[in-house]
């Protein structure tokens, strides 16, 4: 019994969270590699190492993800100080890192140090794929830095093997990301990079990127859905998410086969970020004007918001949520009783349909399956209706908070 436990305690040292080990670096030149301030760690790694997103078997574990800025030319290796071995340890045996990581690596990678340096003059080169969509400054100390927005689809020579590299960050750092089926012609690809100089020579570094699908919309239209959105950690926090989702946003608005922009499964963040760019954008729009927001959501207000900014009517619902709470003033109980009536009225409406249906039910059902039917009881409908209140106001404040900050 003692040593089972003396055992169990021994073991504990070779348990690792993955999301700690993982070091990624965006490598520019031969310094970088050194520099500990270039290297960002993953969000999530359950998609690898599975939901305890853990790692058994090492000692001071590193395992190093190394991309070359422009070309993602890629470096995988790990180092330790230690590892079970099967006779040391009762015939238990480390977790195969490398090879599930390779699982997810385009062939190709470098497992050598120095023969990935050797790669890096060659990212004098290179030259984003795709038409230039947008370019912007970012200020920062002394100065300012350049960053391009392209567009462009598999075709584009190379990119299908540099998608296959990109799109490796996707396991770390957007949950529940699957790759795309590439060989499907309605995929456009959104890349974004920093442009820069380096010894004269004109530079480029990935930040990140999004990938838009064009359904199909009946009888003539189409339904853009944007799939994937990532801006890489050394990037975040930049307001490039919301340069990128604009410049899209751009290529559609004079597009008449365009319904509207529509997002599969958005993120809080996103969710977020698609709120903060879409009530910039209606604030210039004359039925989401204050004076007209008082009133509840309209028919010309969907109206205007399809046509001139291509918004669904949920998120044009949304937007007007939005900027009716912007205008309601902090001091007026009343505006805010009425604000907070209009939004559970929205909220409660599928509740009103479900009593809808169970008047139908009542016809067709005996008393106990109409009991095992009606699951909802009013207290805990009166219960969701105030949560959903209070989480929808808490996220609106946040994007009405960002535009405060005009960033």
């Amino acid at each position: 019994m003692a040593g089972s436990c003396l055992l169990k305690n021994k073991l504990e040292d070779f348990k690792l969270n993955a999301n700690d080990v993982i070091h990624f670096k965006l490598v520019r030149n031969e310094s970088d590699v050194e520099d500990h301030d270039k290297t960002f760690k993953a969000d999530m790694t359950h998609q690898i190492f599975g939901e305890q997103e853990s790692i058994f078997g090492y000692k001071d574990l590193e395992v190093k993800m190394y991309y070359t800025a422009a070309k993602l030319t890629t470096y995988l290796s790990m180092s330790y100080i230690d590892k079970v071995t099967p006779k040391r340890f009762d015939g238990l045996v480390p977790d195969d890192i490398i090879p599930k990581l390779a699982q997810e690596i385009p062939p190709g990678y470098y497992t050598n140090i120095d023969d990935f340096l050797a790669t890096l003059p060659k990212e004098q080169n290179f030259r984003p794929f795709g038409e230039l969509l947008h370019s912007y400054k970012i200020k920062k100390e002394g100065g300012s830095r350049t960053f391009e927005i392209y567009k462009t689809d598999i075709e584009a020579p190379g990119f299908r093997e540099y998608h296959s590299r990109l799109q490796t960050f996707l396991l770390f750092f957007i949950d529940a990301a699957s790759y795309i089926d590439v060989d499907d012609d309605r995929w456009n690809y959104y890349l974004l990079f920093e442009k820069y100089k380096s010894d004269g020579n004109t530079m480029y570094a990935i930040a990140g990127y999004m990938t838009v699908y064009n359904y199909y919309a009946y009888p003539n239209k189409t339904r853009p859905r944007i799939s994937q959105v990532l801006i890489l950690p050394p990037f975040q926090r930049q307001g490039h998410g919301a340069q990128i989702l604009q410049t899209f946003y751009n290529t559609c608005y004079d597009r008449d086969d365009v319904m509207d922009i529509t997002v599969e499964d958005p993120s809080e963040n996103f969710q977020r970020l698609r709120d903060y760019v879409d009530v910039k954008n209606a604030e210039k729009l004359d039925h989401f004007q204050p004076e007209k927001l008082k009133s509840c959501f309209s028919d010309e207000m969907l109206l205007e918001a399809r046509q001139k900014l291509k918004l669904s009517r949920r998120q044009a619902r949304r937007v007007y949520e939005i900027l009716r709470l912007k205008s309601t003033e902090g001091n007026n109980s009343q505006q805010f009783r009425d604000f907070r009536l209009d939004v559970k009225r929205r909220l409660n409406a599928p509740f009103t349909k479900n009593r809808r249906d169970f008047q139908k039910l009542k016809k067709a059902l005996n008393p106990q399956e109409i009991d095992e039917t009606l699951t909802v009881s009013e207290e805990k409908r009166m219960e969701y209706l105030e949560r959903s209140f209070e989480e929808h106001i808490d996220m609106y404040r946040q994007v009405l908070d960002r535009i405060a900050a005009g960033y």
